[in-house]
């Protein structure tokens, strides 16, 4: 029993041990992408975690702004560390979660969706309208570097390594959570929603649950997108950041948990190789790649292994023939 925890909880981790050897033969900028690209991982797999109850949302990626906005204030403006900033804003993202869950779960499809998206912008309106507290459309700047036992992540090498082991523990965490039997039964109510009422499971309890630690590490992600930037703006949580999520995960594939860090791995490289010149093509290129994956590969990357295993037997029966 204990060897299968400890498989568990190394499992996600180690589907990040690229992202430990990297970093000794890249340069700063390359440095700089993966930062974000592991801020983005987290972001992805929280958003797995809803979107496992059978549930879209337009919102998860105000809820990360919420996370950033009070890791913000708090370091700013009473200077407060950040290994307090950071989970105090992953925990106001969770009491967001839950003041706003009940309204939402009494939608479902589309109209959660909507629901969602509504939410989000009244939350992005209140950042551009109170300038005093949030700074407005220009945001919140000077934002304090992280600094922990009085070393101080000011660069770009130290910040990264800060990154990963945040990154790591929160996904062994939703790894053990998706493989508990509460992950099992949010898999059951998204296949077979009504038979899981008829045997006693509280549904909308468990979708809800599972929103709210949703956007506990979604608020996680936003104050280390934060406290690396030193400086947020409600742009940043826009809805074609939303969108770009949506279609990580839709492309990489939400039946596992491995398949949305893959989602965000190849597509935000694809996106920081075509930075420059196609940069305003992006939404295009997204469309054509999520049309192309919808067709080619319905269930995602996570799909392309059972994908090649099927054309690998019908080679060899074709040969046997």
């Amino acid at each position: 029993m204990p060897n299968r925890s400890l498989g568990k909880i190394l499992g996600p981790i180690g589907l990040l041990l690229p992202f430990v050897i990297m970093p000794f033969f890249i340069g700063e900028y390359q440095l700089n992408t993966m930062v974000y690209i592991l801020i983005w991982i987290l972001v992805g797999v929280s958003y797995r975690l809803l979107a496992t109850t059978g549930e879209f949302s337009l919102g998860h990626v105000v809820v990360m702004g919420i996370g950033a906005y009070t890791s913000a204030l708090l370091g700013r403006n009473f200077g407060l560390p950040f290994y307090v900033t950071m989970p105090l804003g992953g925990l106001v993202s969770l009491a967001f979660a839950a003041a706003t869950a009940y309204p939402l779960f009494r939608m479902r499809g589309f109209y959660f969706l909507i629901g969602s998206f509504a939410i989000g912008e009244a939350i992005r309106l209140i950042w551009r309208r109170a300038k005093d507290l949030f700074g407005g459309e220009g945001g919140i700047s000077y934002i304090p570097k992280a600094e922990i036992g009085g070393f101080i992540f000011d660069s770009t090498f130290s910040y990264y390594w800060l990154t990963l082991g945040v990154v790591a523990g929160c996904l062994a965490f939703l790894y053990l959570v998706d493989r508990s039997r509460f992950g099992t039964a949010l898999e059951a109510i998204h296949y077979q929603d009504p038979l899981c009422e008829s045997v006693g499971i509280n549904v909308p309890r468990y979708k809800m649950s599972a929103y709210m630690i949703a956007s506990f590490f979604a608020g996680i992600a936003g104050g280390l997108l934060a406290h690396f930037q030193g400086a947020i703006s409600p742009p940043q949580f826009a809805l074609s950041f939303q969108l770009f999520v949506l279609v990580w995960v839709i492309v990489g594939g939400t039946n596992t948990f491995w398949g949305p860090i893959a989602g965000v791995i190849t597509l935000y490289l694809i996106q920081e190789a075509l930075r420059g010149t196609f940069a305003e093509f992006m939404p295009l290129i997204y469309g054509v790649i999520l049309i192309a994956m919808v067709f080619g590969l319905p269930d995602g990357f996570e799909g392309l292994p059972d994908r090649i295993r099927g054309w690998r037997m019908s080679l060899k029966s074709r040969r046997a023939t």
